[in-house]
């Protein structure tokens, strides 16, 4: 049987490599085993959306999102979630079904806003109505008629 770079190398497809390759001035490494590779420990590592992998975003970088989420020319809007900030399964066990991918809307989506502070300023009243529960930001495309950016922007203390 013929090993992974023995494959790789006779396949006629370019051999993957770091930025640095020795045909450009670096070196590809391979792991040595499947040991070398890292197991995600699932507990206490719940994933929830995009940017979830990142520590916390602090108020400047929740701005500097929602800045870019207003240049994109999209409408910010809140939802929040008070039982589960991810999606599960409860009522239905077919592949394609999920409960808790719709979020009830925190008031209407800020049509005509221009300034991420005054989205900011809605995250801070739905944080105090509702200290335990999830929020997120998202942007909608009038146009397209999508959402095209969602993040969590505040978890519950318990998490």
């Amino acid at each position: 049987m013929a090993s992974l770079h023995d494959l790789i190398c006779h396949s006629g497809l370019p051999e993957p490599c770091h930025p640095s390759s020795s045909q450009h001035g670096c070196t590809f490494h391979r792991p040595q085993s499947a040991s070398a590779f890292p197991v995600w420990p699932p507990l206490g590592k719940k994933k929830f959306e995009t940017l979830s992998y990142l520590p916390d975003l602090t108020p400047e970088q929740l701005a500097k999102e929602v800045e870019y989420l207003l240049r994109s020319g999209w409408i910010p809007c809140l939802e929040f979630e008070l039982e589960h900030g991810f999606v599960y399964r409860e009522n239905h066990r077919s592949p394609v079904y999920y409960d808790g991918r719709y979020w009830t809307m925190w008031k209407l989506p800020m049509f005509g806003c221009t300034d991420s502070s005054q989205v900011l300023k809605e995250l801070e009243a739905a944080k105090k109505e509702y200290p335990n529960a999830f929020i997120r930001i998202i942007g909608f495309d009038n146009k397209r008629q999508v959402q095209c950016i969602s993040f969590i922007a505040y978890k519950p203390p318990s998490f």
